[in-house]
């Protein structure tokens, strides 16, 4: 055991792009782990090589979590066991979550070291509301599963974030303006590197840009909320208080039907009146 630094899991934020983004913090933690648990071996390498230090690494990632996850827990009780990803912060579209899972369950200390993050950052670029938000991750590659997910979201009052590669950018683009309709969104691309970039545009101009031409680098899509949904008409109201009035009283149905409608109860209970009679 590392007498600087006490035995546990300590999750640490890494460069999305730009080595300069390290924290001394996390610099500190990565240069006095037992062990560092990465996704790629060759890519922790190179950010270890940047400060100056070379520390024992085993690979931790989809194809073998499983496997390895009870051996690092097991160290986490006497030892300092940190975990990265390639880039940004861990557990942000991976599998980190069950081994921050487990440690706790374990007992174990767990610490985060907060840092780069691809999704914020691209909110940050992107000039859309940021008072809440929906991060996505990748939308499924088969067309059909991907469609049911964007039609899952389309109502969600919020600005949404996803990750997307540049070959499946125009295609992701055109499913989601008809999804969710044409709404003003940003592709960001290559953030904090040289040729960073915040493309801004309607979904299917955006499209229409990258059709021919698909981008390189990690690609983070923002789309702007939903607009206002169109007020309910006496109709909408008149459907919702005969399904109510199978089940509650005129009083109850009007109180329930205005609450989910926004229509006055008054008129409602009026209505509600009418059709009983």
């Amino acid at each position: 055991m590392n007498a600087s630094l006490p035995p546990g899991l300590y999750i640490v934020a890494t460069p999305i792009g730009n080595l300069g983004d390290l924290s001394p913090r996390a610099a500190e933690v990565l240069a006095n782990a037992a062990v560092i648990a990465v996704e790629d071996s060759r890519v922790t390498a190179g950010l270890l090589r940047h400060i100056g230090v070379k520390r024992p690494m085993t690979p931790y990632h989809d194809h073998n979590a499983e496997a390895v996850r009870p051996g690092l827990i097991a160290r986490m009780g006497h030892e300092a066991v940190a975990l990265v990803s390639d880039a940004g912060t861990p557990l942000i579209s991976d599998p980190g979550y069950k081994l921050v899972r487990d440690a706790r369950a374990a007992g174990h200390n767990v610490v985060t070291i907060p840092g780069p993050c691809a999704a914020v950052a691209a909110l940050t670029l992107a000039g859309l509301p940021t008072d809440r938000f929906l991060f996505v991750g990748f939308l499924p590659s088969k067309a059909k599963a991907r469609d049911d997910a964007i039609a899952e979201i389309a109502g969600v009052r919020a600005t949404l974030v996803l990750y997307e590669s540049g070959p499946r950018l125009a295609a992701t683009l055109r499913a989601l303006a008809a999804g969710l309709g044409d709404r003003e969104a940003a592709v960001t691309r290559e953030i904090t590197k040289r040729f960073e970039e915040a493309v801004t545009g309607t979904l299917s101009s955006l499209a229409a840009r990258y059709a021919d031409a698909p981008p390189k680098g990690e690609i983070v899509i923002v789309i702007d909320q939903p607009g206002a949904p169109e007020p309910a008409s006496a109709e909408d109201g008149d459907v919702a208080l005969a399904e109510a009035l199978t089940r509650l009283s005129a009083s109850q149905a009007a109180g329930e039907v205005a609450k989910r409608l926004g229509l006055d109860r008054k008129a409602l209970y009026a209505r509600a009146m009418e059709m009983k009679g």
